[in-house]
Formats: structure tokens, sequence, C-alpha cells
């Protein structure tokens, strides 16, 4: 009996043995088919993953932006991040939500005037809204995006009617009138500059400027430039209305309306070539504030409206 005993026993240790050096390499192989976590801006993973993908669009200035040590990898021009419009990473449902982007493209682009996909579009944000450069369509950085951005379509596609639907404010409604600088100016000092800062430039998130910002800037030379979407009234109005001030929103059609169109009306990085945006300028939003027009409407009417008298002109063209 003791003589079974014991051999039980060993045979019980030596399956313990034996599953426990299975259990480190299973882990082990793990962590090394696993890329490397980044922790800086030179610990970069060796392969696109949507982890990846997801970290870019989140620390975009760790990675990507205007300070990076490596001047080949500073495509943003901007320390604000991709996340700083795409709210939660572009992961929830809503204005600005990136879930059903990969199911938009392609498609035709009247700012291009041509058939676009998405690695055209993530390249568009970078050149406008992150006022830098295109990245390499086949690059590591352009593939992980991508990868990320497919990744929410797929998991949008997996959700019920319920989590689909955004937790916002009804849609804006454009007033019938020029939207009211000073008005807007009143509406941000009272509900925005506490994040934003009273001069706009934004709150960084440490004094590392590679940290990016907990609050970005609106204006100025940090921010978004003149032919971003944001810099369109209506456009910026829509995002506000839904989702600003941020875990509150409550703004009317009137304040958001007033307080994009004050938030547009001061200086930003300036981009070069617009006047080629829009080959048939008839396809042009009505609110772009930059010219030429298919239209004779002042530049500052395109700006701040009405914008009523130029729809009516294009729908009875």
């Amino acid at each position: 009996m003791q003589k079974a005993h014991d051999k039980g026993h060993a045979s019980l240790l030596a399956t313990i043995v034996v599953t426990g050096v299975l259990g480190a390499v299973v882990v082990g192989s793990t962590f090394a088919l696993r890329p490397p976590s980044s922790t800086g801006a030179d610990a970069l993973p060796a392969e696109a993953t949507e982890a990846y993908g997801r970290q870019l669009l989140r620390e975009t200035p760790k990675f990507l932006g205007p300070d990076h040590p490596d001047p080949q990898r500073r495509y943003s021009g901007t320390q604000m991040a991709c996340a700083s419009c795409h709210l939660e990473i572009g992961a929830d449902p809503g204005t600005l939500s990136l879930l059903e982007t990969s199911t938009r493209y392609p498609r035709f682009m009247g700012r291009d005037g041509g058939v676009r996909d998405l690695k055209d579009r993530i390249n568009g944000c970078m050149q406008r809204s992150m006022n830098g450069r295109a990245l390499p369509r086949d690059g590591i950085e352009m593939i992980a995006m991508e990868a990320y951005i497919l990744s929410l379509g797929e998991r949008f596609a997996a959700m019920g009617k319920t989590r689909r639907t955004p937790s916002e404010q009804a849609e804006f409604v454009e007033p019938n009138r020029r939207a009211n600088v000073d008005a807007g100016r009143v509406v941000y000092e009272e509900r925005c500059a506490v994040c934003h800062g009273g001069d706009g430039m934004g709150l960084s998130a440490t004094t590392d400027p590679s940290d990016g910002y907990l609050f970005p800037p609106l204006w100025g030379p940090d921010s978004f430039n003149n032919g971003a979407g944001m810099h369109r009234v209506l456009t910026a109005a829509r995002f506000i209305k839904a989702r600003m001030p941020l875990g509150a929103a409550d703004l009317s059609d009137d304040e958001a309306y007033d307080v994009a169109a004050y938030m547009n009306s001061h200086p930003r990085p300036q981009m070069s070539g617009l006047e080629r945006d829009y080959p048939d300028r008839a396809t042009k939003p009505i609110d772009s504030p930059y010219p030429p027009y298919a239209d004779e409407f002042p530049v500052e009417q395109h700006r701040f409206g009405p914008f009523a008298p130029i729809r009516e002109y294009y729908e009875n063209r």
C-alpha cells in the first residue's frame, strides 16, 4: 500500500511539474508572439497591430508628433491626438465616432474629385486636422491605424440596437441667421474656457509636449488648420451641440452655432493648395471658409452664414 501511495504521489508530482512546464511554455510563447509594448517614442512594435493603431490614435504626438526624436517620423504638425476629436478613441457611437467609418470607404470624395479609400481618409486627417503630412500607405503606422478602424467596424456589426444608439442631445438644427461671434465669445467664456483656456490654447497633459493635451487647443499655432472639417462652422456646431461641454453637453442650437463661429474666428495654421479642393465647385460645402466658390456669395457669408440663401441657390440651379 505504501509503495502504491508513493507511486501515486510521484505520478501526481510529475503531472504538476509537466503542467507547470507546459504553462510556462504557453505563457512564454504568448509574450514572445505579442508585439513589444510601447512605453516611449523609441519602443515601437515590430508589427502593424490593431493595438498599435489604437495607441497611435490615443497618443499621436508621442509616436508621430513634431517633437519626435527622429525627424523622419514627424508626421503630425500638432501635439493634439486623433482622439482629441474622435472621443473615446472613436469607439463610442455618435458624432465623430469611428465605429462605422470602415463601411463608408471607398467612396467618391468631392474635395478630391475622385474615389478614395480609408487610407486616403486617414491621410486627409493627418494633413488637415493634424496639420501634418501624409503617412506612407504601406507603412506600419498606416496599416495599424487602418486595422484598428476596421476592428471598430467589426465591433459595431456585433452591437445590439441599444448599444448603437448614441447618448447625445437632439441633432443640431441650423439657425436661420448669421452666427454671432460676440455671443459665441460669451458662451465660450462661460462654458468652454475652463477646459480649453481663456486663450483657446488648451490644457497640456504634462510639461512634456509629446504627452499631448488633456483638452486640445481650439485655435492658435498648435490647433487644426484652415483646411480641416472642424474649421467649418456647421460641422463644428454639430460636434459641439452633440458632445460639448465634455460630459455635460447641454448647449442650445444657437449657443453651439455662435460658439463655433467664435472658435473659428481666430487665427490658426494655414494649409497651402486649398484652391485645388473641390474640382467641381458646386459640390463644395456651403460653409467652406475658403474660396473659390461656384457662386457670388462673399467669403464672410460662407464662413458665418446665413446659409439658407446659399443652399437655395444651389438647389435651384
